[in-house]
């Protein structure tokens, strides 16, 4: 299964909504439909820890399994199709793309710079290193502040310029900028 989020978990994603403990929060982040149960069971104590997760999430909504949704409504499309004469198709407008999927135009916040992190360390280090996978989540447990989070960049970002190269980590750099609120002045 490839959980995707529904309507439901995006809006408990946006801003002011706290419905749900931050473990599933982070499992609702990472469910983009290429996610597997083995990718989510590093976020838990095991594995059945993690389907028993997941499973509760399509329960109450927030998670789908997109095959399951296709089939449903593959089924339901032919039972109409069935019942229905075909109707004329109109002519499709071509399709318009309007921004990247980069975009970022949310709060600036630690709590989002840590997600992030936790994302980059999952996709980057849990199969290829999974020792400095296991550091680098312990210490964005314990950061708590802009140059605790800047530090554990550094070090991931350093491991990412080694392995994918840098610009990879020069476009991570600078997503994690955008994440980071800004420096405090003081005078």
């Amino acid at each position: 299964m490839f959980p995707t989020k529904t309507d439901k978990a995006r809006d408990e994603l946006q801003g002011g909504q706290r419905t749900l403990s931050q473990r599933e929060r982070a499992l609702l982040l990472m469910a983009d439909g290429r996610r597997t149960l083995t990718d989510f069971s590093p976020l838990f104590t095991n594995r059945d820890e993690a389907e028993q997760a997941i499973q509760a999430l399509v329960l109450k909504g927030y998670l789908q399994d997109p095959q399951a949704v296709a089939t449903a409504r593959a089924q339901a499309e032919a039972r109409a199709a069935a019942a229905t004469p075909p109707a004329p198709v109109p002519a499709a407008e071509p399709i318009q793309f309007t921004a990247t999927a980069d975009n970022f135009d949310g709060k600036r916040s630690l709590a989002t710079t840590r997600m992030f992190l936790f994302d980059i360390c999952e996709r980057m280090f849990v199969r290829r290193d999974p020792k400095f996978a296991l550091q680098m989540r312990d210490a964005l447990r314990e950061a708590r502040d802009r140059q605790a989070m800047l530090t554990i960049a550094a070090l991931m970002l350093s491991e990412i310029e080694k392995t994918a190269g840098p610009e990879r980590a020069e476009s991570l750099r600078e997503r994690i900028e955008r994440l980071l609120p800004p420096a405090e002045i003081v005078h």
